[in-house]
């Protein structure tokens, strides 16, 4: 798990508020902008604790979402910073949490908002294979709620990858129960296809 005692109270022109989610080499804080009292999220990642191969995989990762920013159902990275031990994605705040915390907390949603969301994130896939990304982890965890839990922006793209129309993929990705047979199957993939199989899901 990362450790937070590293971790500054200001980033830039951010204060640090509190933790609002960990993972193994990073950590990520709720932040306030000092000037304009904007809240955004803020993913310390410990680079020391990084191969050369996690590093560059965490490039893509910041490549990728500087180029589908703009798009109205992914989450959007507003700025990049570096210290000798630490890189910092600056993102937008989704206020309402994970989906797969509001299934939680209230059970089967209604057909209605099913419908609602599924639309939302089939958008942001659709924008995605496009651009020739592919997701390949798409999961209720990953799909986050504004504040009044209208919008869907879909969130984390560690595993996401570059594909090409008529190229497989090889690399075991994603989360096993949202993942395709092909994967468990250890055959190659299509990148796309293996996208579709999780939002069936």
């Amino acid at each position: 798990m990362a450790d937070e005692s590293a971790i500054p109270v200001r980033v830039g022109h951010y204060e640090l508020v509190r933790t609002i989610g960990k993972g193994n080499f990073a950590v990520v804080k709720l932040a306030r902008h000092q000037i304009t009292n904007a809240k955004v999220a803020v993913k310390v990642i410990s680079t020391r604790a990084l191969d050369a191969d996690q590093l560059r995989k965490l490039q893509r990762e910041i490549d990728i979402m500087k180029r589908t920013a703009a798009h109205k159902h992914i989450l959007r990275l507003y700025q990049v910073m570096q210290s000798s031990s630490h890189l910092m994605l600056v993102t937008e705040f989704c206020a309402g949490g994970e989906i797969f915390d509001q299934l939680v907390a209230n059970g089967r949603m209604t057909e209605v908002t099913a419908r609602d969301y599924f639309r939302q994130i089939v958008d942001a896939v659709d924008f995605l294979h496009a651009q020739g990304i592919v997701h390949r982890d798409l999961k209720a965890e990953n799909l986050l709620l504004s504040a009044d839990l209208k919008v869907v922006k879909l969130a984390d793209f560690g595993f996401s990858n570059y594909f090409s129309r008529d190229a497989l993929l090889s690399t075991w990705c994603g989360s096993p129960p949202y993942a395709a047979p092909e994967l468990f199957e250890g055959r190659h993939y299509s990148g796309p296809k293996a996208d579709i199989w999780s939002l069936g899901v």
